[in-house]
């Protein structure tokens, strides 16, 4: 199986073999990688939810885009201070579905685009009952919303205020 990285740089070595190639043809091309990426990206915004804990904050992700996507996952940063069972206070991001190999059997597959990234802002973003607590990458945070919905929720809007306005 080739990868979509490895067709590209094959389409760019034939390319370069051709004498008929201009400059201006190679500044144009723009990759079928790319081309997805675009239409991925834009559904991806179509689909962001606006509910739950984090309604009202604005939280930035860093998504970075390997050569090898589609056969790996993206990997995926949350840029802004949250407090949420699966995302640390420095970003790291515990979702099954931006493994690339996980045990239940969820994680990326190539069929897999961008789209599913608007899970992970699905999961952090909605009620109580959608977020994960059997595997919590913050456990501190896990802890508090199982001990004092209340006060979690109360902490959740404190890190909004100060962080994610």
């Amino acid at each position: 199986m080739l990868t979509l990285a490895s067709k590209l740089k094959r389409d760019d070595g034939l390319k370069g073999s051709r004498t008929s190639a201009t400059a201006s043809d190679s500044t144009r091309r723009v990759s079928v990688r790319d081309k997805l990426l675009v239409k991925e990206v834009a559904e991806l915004e179509a689909n962001l939810p606006y509910e739950g804990y984090y309604q009202g904050g604005k939280f930035q992700f860093e998504t970075e885009v390997p050569d090898a996507y589609n056969m790996v996952p993206p990997k995926v940063k949350c840029l802004t201070r949250i407090w949420h069972p699966n995302i640390t206070e420095t970003g790291e991001i515990c979702l099954s579905l931006l493994r690339e190999h996980s045990i239940d059997g969820t994680g990326w597959a190539p069929t897999r685009t961008l789209k599913i990234l608007s899970g992970v802002y699905l999961n952090f973003s909605l009620s109580q009952d959608l977020l994960n607590f059997d595997d919590p990458l913050n456990i501190e945070a896990a802890e508090h919303h199982l001990r004092d919905k209340e006060d979690f929720r109360n902490k959740v809007d404190d890190y909004i205020k100060r962080y994610a306005r």
